[in-house]
């Protein structure tokens, strides 16, 4: 009897040692319920997965735990106190958060924007003081990442941004964090950068943090997380060690199977076809670019190396300012939604209708039924998850929004589809269905050009370039696409 009354003041004493606590979490927007009751609790020194497919309520449960979402039911308690609310009682107890939509603010230095993070940063050396303390995390997270801190947050690249986020948030100034979420951390990071942000979150959980991971990649969730959450419908359906879970059983608590992809390869049949599009090699260097009717060709290589101003070049040469119709050529599905991507004030159905209007048009008048059907069609295909397509952009879930970008590129009539690192934020459900659609459009001669930071999906294109400092250093074709040539093409000497 002594020993089942220490064992309950054991499990008593560490729901209290809770960094925080969910219970019975309601939240509705209009009709939408988009959390059923959810449930969760956080402690020191373990890192949380949190997986479910876009729109099963992980933003809406981040914000409810960062403090700026009142649930509409339920309880929400940090470290067991349930009477405080809001984002300063969450931060209070060292809840800290990286959005998936970064939220640095780009007119500032990276300097700076610790400052608006960090308030205890004061006194005349506060600048020195940010620099110190942001470059050293910086180095202790991504060492060799060569990010200078005195530069506009502008002048970044995307990957580069959520580096800085990502170190910012892990700053101790005054208060180290407790409690860090990562929602969607290595979205933009190239292999090699999301390797070393897992292991320094292990080392952060193995000194006694904890991390709330969200990812739809789930190989990371696997390797790194100690306990996974899935979420579906609002709800936690599954909370169990990470051990017991393989990535088809995480899929399928999910509530979808993932389909085995048909890797057939058109490289032979297209070899002998004529290029229907070609660049000669960047400054001279490397080896030349070039594409044939039908082809899926990925851009690979480490983050940065030149993929995404190919894909610019690649859209100059076929895009005119001046002639109509120039833009029926090529078409484009930016990686960035919020810097290049969504009309964040425009509805749903005009942010997909955007680039059909040509199609869609009648004496320069759009036929609002035939844009509503291409809404209606799109929103079934792709499974965008909202009750109307008249709601914002901004209603949706960030994966959702690049649901949106693949469909409005997708419904053009262009022949070529250039794609840069789209899947960010995508869940694999979703992934798997793009990836069917692109099977599928390519195989009636439809051509795709596409840079991604996944390997998985480099290893499902014809041909791949692998980029290294600007230029192309490799061809790989067919089988040859693996992991370990793309990081021998990368990482090669520098007479190559």
């Amino acid at each position: 009897m002594i020993a089942v009354k220490d064992n309950s003041s054991m499990r008593d004493n560490a729901e209290r040692q809770a960094i925080v606590s969910a219970s019975g979490i309601k939240v509705y927007f209009g009709a939408v319920k988009a959390l059923d009751g959810a449930d969760l609790a956080i402690h020191a020194g373990e890192c949380i997965g949190l997986v479910g497919h876009n729109g099963a309520g992980k933003s809406t449960i981040v914000n409810v735990i960062n403090g700026g979402l009142s649930p509409h039911e339920g309880a929400i308690a940090y470290e067991g106190d349930d009477y405080v609310r809001g984002i300063n009682a969450a931060r209070a107890h060292g809840i800290r958060c990286v959005f998936q939509e970064l939220s640095l603010a780009p007119n500032l230095t990276v300097v700076e924007n610790m400052r608006v993070v960090h308030h205890g940063l004061s006194g005349w050396s506060w600048r020195r003081q940010a620099a110190a303390i942001v470059r050293a995390k910086l180095d202790e997270v991504f060492p060799g990442h060569k990010i200078d801190v005195m530069r506009t947050v502008g002048e970044l690249s995307i990957a580069e941004r959520q580096m800085v986020e990502i170190a910012i948030t892990f700053c101790s100034v005054g208060q180290a964090p407790k409690l860090v979420i990562l929602d969607e951390p290595t979205s933009s990071l190239d292999a090699g950068l999301a390797a070393q942000l897992m292991a320094y979150v292990r080392r952060f959980v193995e000194a006694g943090g904890a991390v709330m991971l969200i990812s739809h990649i789930l190989g990371e969730i696997l390797s790194t997380a100690s306990r996974i959450l899935v979420m579906k419908d609002g709800r936690v359906v599954a909370d169990r060690v990470a051990r017991d879970f393989s990535v088809n059983s995480l899929v399928q608590a999910m509530g979808s199977v993932v389909k085995e992809q048909d890797r057939k390869r058109r490289a032979e049949e297209r070899a002998i076809a004529a290029p229907i599009l070609a660049l000669p090699s960047r400054g001279g260097k490397g080896l030349p670019f070039e594409v044939r009717k039908g082809e899926v060709i990925g851009l690979a290589g480490l983050a940065g190396h030149g993929q995404t101003d190919m894909l610019l070049d690649l859209h100059r040469s076929l895009s005119s300012n001046w002639l109509p119709g120039g833009r029926d050529k090529i078409t484009f599905v930016a990686g960035d939604r919020g810097l290049n991507g969504t009309f964040p004030l425009w509805s749903i159905l005009k942010n997909l209708s955007i680039a059909s209007l040509g199609d869609l048009s009648k004496m320069s008048l759009v036929d609002r039924q035939r844009e509503q059907s291409l809404g209606t069609d799109w929103k079934g295909r792709i499974e965008i998850r909202t009750p109307v397509m008249e709601n914002g952009i901004l209603s949706l879930s960030g994966g959702n929004q690049q649901k949106v970008l693949f469909a409005r590129a997708l419904a053009t009539t262009s022949p070529i589809v250039l794609m840069d690192d789209p899947m960010r934020g995508v869940d694999i459900g979703t992934k798997q269905e793009v990836y069917r659609i692109l099977n599928e459009e390519a195989s009636t001669g439809r051509t795709f050009i596409w840079y991604s930071t996944e390997m998985d999906e480099i290893r499902l294109c014809d041909r791949a370039y692998v980029f290294r400092d600007g230029f192309i250093v490799t061809e790989l074709v067919g089988d040859e696409i693996t992991e370990e040539n793309v990081l021998a093409a990368s990482f090669a000497g520098e007479g190559a």
